[in-house]
């Protein structure tokens, strides 16, 4: 199975037994960015209880890192991570605050109450297949502007920014393996006159 890596941010809230459970899925590229949002997250809720979080990282999904924040141990940040690995994603965090409210959940409601919220904030993440990429920079004239859209678009380039001035620049990324056929179709199209350049992306 191909990992896939996440396009969106996504957030639920859940109640177990009037314990909140605020989760929070995001995209990760490092261990290090994984501590940075926990810190942050204890900065914006400092009455909650836990910041509980799991991440699997890496283009082969076997750096991860989870952590249970003083629930007993195995019942937050595990059961988290086990969604995680079954999901087939990468490079994703999930940040799960709580809030007590009073009733002990126990060691099996504490691990219902973390899986059910990892699954559920999951549900919401979109994703796209992790391949290696390109970004590249176009510089094109306003009369080739049309025909160059149309080229990049039947490459599924995402489009990063455009800048209208004498010419027509155009910055994005695309997939690595069709580098060389869009440089071919833009030689082509403008008879040598439009700028292609490729800057191969951190895998």
């Amino acid at each position: 199975m191909n990992l896939r890596i996440p396009t969106n941010k996504a957030n639920i809230e859940l109640i177990f037994k009037k314990s909140r459970f605020i989760s929070f899925a995001t995209k990760v590229n490092s261990t290090e960015e994984v501590k940075e949002i926990v810190n942050k997250l204890k900065i914006e809720h400092p009455n909650a209880n836990h910041v509980v979080h799991a991440a699997i990282i890496g283009n082969q999904g076997t750096i991860y890192s989870y952590s249970d924040d003083k629930e007993p141990k195995n019942t937050a940040g595990r059961p988290a991570f086990e969604v995680l690995k079954g999901s087939g994603l990468t490079n994703i965090g999930v940040f799960i605050i709580r809030y007590f409210g009073g009733t002990l959940l126990g060691t099996g409601g504490l691990v219902k109450a973390y899986g059910e919220s990892a699954k559920e904030v999951l549900k919401k993440i979109t994703s796209e297949e992790l391949i290696k990429k390109s970004e590249f920079i176009i510089k094109t004239s306003y009369d080739r502007y049309e025909k160059t859209k149309i080229i990049l678009d039947q490459y599924k380039c995402l489009i990063e920014n455009e800048d209208f001035n004498v010419g027509i620049t155009i910055k994005g990324t695309l997939a690595f393996l069709n580098c060389e056929k869009l440089k071919s179709e833009i030689i082509e199209m403008s008879n040598a006159k439009d700028i292609i350049e490729f800057t191969e992306l951190p895998f």
